[in-house]
């Protein structure tokens, strides 16, 4: 009798059923979970007993799902595999509803590294657009950390809500629907994040905020709205400035021919980060030591510039005391 080709419909599901029994099941009721396909399109869903999941590839019922271990193959009704995963962070980031932009998950990751978040810190952020940036703040800083976070708008703090909710994090983030001009109701947090147009108007705001020595970045678009800030920070004693832009280009995983992908996405945003400083006598020392030079290059050269504009002046009052002197000696005409 021939073997069966190890690809056959009844060896793989035997193989599966053998596969299932030597791991322990994970109970996934109320749980999220990432079902992939094989081109990997990826549904963020929660299993929940009794309700359905429909897809073009056909629907798996939740109850089907429930209790099978992660990383398993799933079958819909119709025969096509999903592969069941645990979310990963990039996954509720860019799976959640919004209405506004979301931060990308490169942008997201280095802010976390950026403002040096750990487990137990409190952090505040503005303004909350989606709640894709304060998913992974709430991440990095559970379960004994805090996230505080504003936003103005009805519809982005209801969207927000309800992400938080969905995605299991709103029990390590409290929420205020309220303006950045107003101030912030904490003092001595760990960091704060700004995603405001105009960031550099609220920076008294981020000092009352935060605590000595804490942690400050903003995402901005455009680097007319950098040069802003950089000047708004000098002008509030903000010291240990950066400015940093992230490049992300994936390849193609496929060993024969490694290449980049076609398309990447370019550039999402300037990361501009600094920390509040006390220093009564002179604050522009701790400046970065290339913008200290060009500041002292510009003092210099309006220094030259002002000693010839008064060799210029001096020269221009010469010579119109010349000309004035010339007048009155000249020598009179007779009457004729």
């Amino acid at each position: 009798m021939a073997t069966p080709h190890p690809n056959h419909p009844e060896v793989r599901q035997r193989k599966e059923k053998e596969w299932v029994s030597s791991h322990p099941s994970t109970a996934l009721a109320g749980k999220l979970v990432i079902l992939a396909t094989t081109g990997n399109k990826r549904y963020l869903i929660a299993l929940h007993p009794g309700q359905t999941f429909h897809t073009h590839l056909g629907h798996f019922r939740h109850d089907d799902l429930i209790g099978q271990p992660l990383g398993i193959t799933v079958h819909s009704q119709l025969g096509q595999p999903l592969l069941l995963l645990e979310p990963s962070l990039s996954d509720l980031i860019t799976r959640v509803k919004r209405n506004t932009q979301i931060i990308y998950p490169k942008d997201a990751a280095y802010l976390v590294h950026r403002l040096s978040l750990r487990n137990g810190d409190h952090v505040i952020e503005a303004g909350t657009g989606s709640g894709g940036l304060t998913i992974a703040l709430a991440w990095a800083v559970a379960p004994a950390g805090r996230v505080y976070t504003y936003e103005v708008r009805d519809d982005n703090f209801n969207m927000a809500r309800s992400n938080l909710e969905r995605v299991g994090m709103l029990d390590n983030v409290s929420m205020f629907q309220q303006s950045v001009a107003d101030g912030f109701r904490q003092a001595g947090a760990d960091a704060v994040f700004l995603d405001v147009r105009t960031p550099g108007r609220y920076l008294e705001q981020v000092r009352a905020a935060l605590r000595p020595g804490g942690y400050f970045a903003a995402l901005i678009p455009t680097t007319n709205q950098v040069i802003e800030l950089l000047a708004a920070l000098e002008r509030n004693s903000f010291a240990d400035i950066s400015v940093e832009e992230l490049l992300l280009r994936r390849y193609k995983a496929v060993p024969d021919r490694l290449r980049p992908d076609d398309a990447m996405v370019g550039h999402t945003g300037f990361l501009v980060s600094a920390r509040p400083v006390v220093d009564p006598t002179d604050p522009g020392r701790w400046l970065a030591e290339e913008r200290k030079r060009y500041a002292a290059r510009k003092e210099f050269e309006a220094k030259v510039q002002a000693e010839a504009d008064r060799r210029e002046a001096e020269r221009a009052d010469k010579q119109a005391d010349k000309q004035a002197g010339d007048g009155q000696h000249k020598p009179r005409l007779p009457l004729p």
